[in-house]
C-alpha cells in the first residue's frame, strides 16, 4: 500500500539532491586530494570498501595536516573543554540583579555542562568542525538516550541535506544514510518492513537505506501534549520500501546546522578548503614533478655508445661494467643530467604550503612559537588580530550552531526533570533568557578594550613621572584589573567577589584605625605625663586643669 507521507518526503529529497549537485563536484575534488576516503558523493549505494584510502591524487600531506590543526584550533577557541564557554542571563535586565534568578541560571548552566560532557559532545563536535573546514557546512544531531540523557552525532556531508526558511534559518533537514538490518532492528524492532525483518534474522549485516526528515509541522495542534502538538515533525523512512517506519516530533530543532561562510543566494556554505583547492592541486602536481626531478638527479638516464655495453650495464654500488671505456680510457657511458635544479621546485612548494596553512588558521598560533617573550600589549594585539580574522566565523558558529544545540539540550533536560525549579519572578517574565558566550574567541573579539587600557597606561607613565601619580586618579583601578583578568581568561574563582572585597576593605579600615590609635598612644601618654608634672609643680589637681583626664 502506497504511503503518501513517504512519497512526499522522497520527492522533496530528490529536489534537495539536485540542488546541491554542483557543490558535490567540488566536495569530491576536496575529498580526493586532501584526506581521501571511500566517500563518493555521486554514489547512491552503500560504500562497499570501508576505510579505503584512495591516495592516487595525493603527493603532499600538508593540506590534510593543516585541516586537522584547523579542527583543533576552532575547538579550542569556541568550545574548549577546560572552561565554561557560555553562561545564561535573563532577557529582562532587572532580573539579572535578583540573586534567586542569578543562582538559578548559574545552576542550569552548570548542569548543562555536566550533562554535555558526560556524553560524547567533545568528540562529535570536533568531527563537525572538520566538516566545516573541509566542505563549508556542518551538522550535528542532539538526541536523548534513555538512562543517559544526551547524546550527539556529527552528521557527514554525504548524509546531510537541508533548506532554509524565509529568514535564512535552516529548519528542514534530511539525513540519508545506510544501516545494517541488525542496526535497524535494534532501533525499530517489529516496526520494520517485512523484507528488512527477514534480513535481520537471516542476513543481519545486509545494508539498507533510510531517510530521516525533520521539518516544521504545518498542522500542529498546540492543545495536544504528544508529538502532534510539537513544532517540528519527524519521519523515519525506509528508502527501499518507501514506507514511514516511525512518525514523531520535536519541540526544539534537533539538527544544529552551520555554514562556515555563506555566499548570497547559496544554501550550502563555503570552506577554506574550497578557497585553496587550486593551490592544493598545484602543490600535488609540483610535488610529483619535484619527485621525478629528484629521481632524475639521483639516478639519471645514461647516454651509451651505440656499440657499448647496453643491457649488460649494472648501476648497483660496486658493480663492474666491462666495456664501459674505449681503448684510450674514455668513457663510453655518461649521464643525461636533467634534474639538477630541484631547489626551484622546493621553493615554489613552500609558497603553496604557506598559503594552505594560512587559510586553515595554522599561522594564527605561530606567533607564540616564533616570539615567546612578547610583551603583554603585544600579546593583546595578537589576540585582537586573531579575533578580527575569525570573529565572523565564530559568530556564525555561535548563532547558527551552538544556540540551536543549546535549545535542544535544555528541552531534553527539562523534559527529563533534570533542571531546578524556575523562580517565580523569572516564570512570570515568560522564562526568557539569553546565552552569553565567554569562549577564548569571544574574548579575543573584545581584546580591543584590553589594548586600549594598556596603551593608555603606557602613554600616561611618562607624564606621571613629571606630574605625579595624580594623572591616574580618574581611573577605577579595581574595575580595570577585573576587566583585564576577564579578557585574559583568568578563572573567576580566583577573583574576590564584591561581598568579599567589601569585607576586605572593612577589615583594612579597622586595622588602619587600630594602628592609628596605637601610634597615637605613646604621644598621648607622654603629654599626660608632662601635664601631670606641671600640675604637681603648680599644686593643682590634674582634674582641675584637664577635666577629661583622671
Amino acid at each position: 500500500m502506497a504511503d503518501s507521507r513517504a512519497d512526499t518526503c522522497l520527492l522533496q529529497h530528490e529536489r534537495l539532491k539536485t540542488q546541491r549537485t554542483t557543490f558535490e563536484k567540488v566536495w569530491q575534488q576536496i575529498e580526493d586530494r586532501i584526506n581521501p576516503t571511500d566517500v563518493q558523493f555521486s554514489s547512491t549505494v552503500a560504500n562497499v570498501t570501508k576505510g579505503q584510502q584512495n591516495t592516487d591524487k595525493v603527493f603532499d600531506a600538508t593540506p590534510g595536516l593543516a585541516l586537522d590543526r584547523f579542527k583543533s584550533a576552532i575547538h579550542s577557541l569556541v568550545t574548549p573543554r577546560n572552561q565554561a564557554w557560555h553562561k545564561l542571563k535573563a532577557s529582562n535586565e532587572e532580573l539579572n540583579d535578583d540573586q534567586e534568578v542569578t543562582r538559578y541560571l548559574e545552576e542550569v548552566n552548570k548542569r548543562l555542562f555536566a550533562a554535555r560532557y558526560a556524553a560524547n559532545f567533545d568528540t562529535e563536535v570536533q568531527g563537525s568542525y572538520y566538516q566545516a573546514g573541509k566542505f563549508g557546512s556542518m551538522g550535528m544531531y542532539t538526541g536523548e538516550r534513555p538512562g543517559r540523557s544526551l547524546f550527539y552525532r556529527s552528521v557527514p556531508m554525504k548524509q546531510l541535506y537541508f533548506a532554509e526558511n524565509e529568514y535564512g534559518i535552516v529548519d528542514l533537514v534530511h539525513r540519508d544514510w545506510f544501516w545494517t538490518a541488525r542496526q535497524a532492528y535494534e532501533r525499530w524492532g517489529t516496526k520494520l518492513p517485512r523484507v528488512i525483518l527477514n534480513a535481520a534474522e537471516k542476513m543481519p549485516e545486509t545494508e539498507y537505506r533510510f531517510l530521516h526528515v525533520v521539518k516544521p509541522r504545518a498542522d500542529a495542534d498546540v492543545s495536544r501534549k504528544d508529538y502532534r502538538g510539537m513544532e517540528f515533525i519527524s519521519y523515519y523512512i525506509s528508502y527501499d520500501t518507501r514506507e514511514v517506519i516511525e512518525e514523531g516530533g520535536f519541540r526544539a530543532f534537533p539538527y544544529a546546522v552551520c555554514r562556515y561562510d555563506l555566499t548570497a543566494g547559496d544554501v550550502y556554505g563555503r570552506s577554506p578548503c574550497m578557497t585553496i583547492l587550486p593551490d592544493v592541486k598545484m602543490l600535488n602536481e609540483m610535488n610529483r614533478t619535484t619527485i621525478q626531478a629528484a629521481q632524475l638527479a639521483l639516478l639519471p638516464p645514461m647516454l651509451v655508445h651505440r656499440d657499448g655495453i647496453l643491457d649488460a650495464m649494472r648501476l648497483t654500488p660496486g658493480a663492474l661494467n666491462y666495456g664501459g671505456v674505449d681503448d684510450s680510457g674514455r668513457p663510453l657511458v655518461q649521464p643525461l643530467n636533467m634534474g639538477q635544479n630541484v631547489n626551484i621546485g622546493m621553493e615554489l612548494m613552500d609558497q603553496k604550503r604557506a598559503i594552505i596553512n594560512d587559510a586553515l588558521l595554522s599561522t594564527l598560533f605561530q606567533i607564540l612559537v616564533d616570539k615567546p617573550n612578547i610583551t603583554a600589549t603585544e600579546a593583546m594585539l595578537r589576540a585582537q588580530e586573531k579575533g578580527q580574522l575569525i570573529g565572523p566565523t565564530g559568530a556564525r558558529i555561535e548563532s547558527e550552531f551552538l544556540s540551536v544545540m543549546l535549545m535542544r539540550e535544555l528541552d531534553i533536560l527539562a523534559a527529563a526533570g533534570q533542571l531546578p525549579e524556575m523562580p517565580e519572578k523569572l516564570a512570570e517574565a515568560g522564562g526568557l533568557f539569553e546565552i552569553e558566550y565567554d569562549s577564548p574567541l569571544s574574548r579575543a573579539r573584545e581584546a580591543e578594550g584590553g589594548v586600549a587600557i594598556l596603551r593608555t597606561f603606557e602613554q600616561l607613565a611618562p607624564i606621571a613621572q613629571v606630574a605625579g601619580p595624580s594623572v591616574f586618579k580618574r581611573f577605577n583601578v579595581d574595575k580595570i584589573s577585573e576587566e583585564l583578568a576577564r579578557l585574559n581568561g583568568m578563572p573567576a574563582r580566583l577573583l574576590y567577589t564584591d561581598e568579599e572585597m567589601e569585607g576586605i576593605d572593612q577589615a583594612a579600615a579597622e586595622q588602619a584605625q587600630i594602628q592609628q590609635i596605637l601610634e597615637a598612644a605613646p604621644v598621648a601618654a607622654s603629654a599626660a605625663k608632662d601635664i601631670a608634672q606641671a600640675q604637681s609643680i603648680a599644686g593643682a589637681e590634674p582634674s582641675e586643669m584637664l577635666p577629661g583626664i583622671a
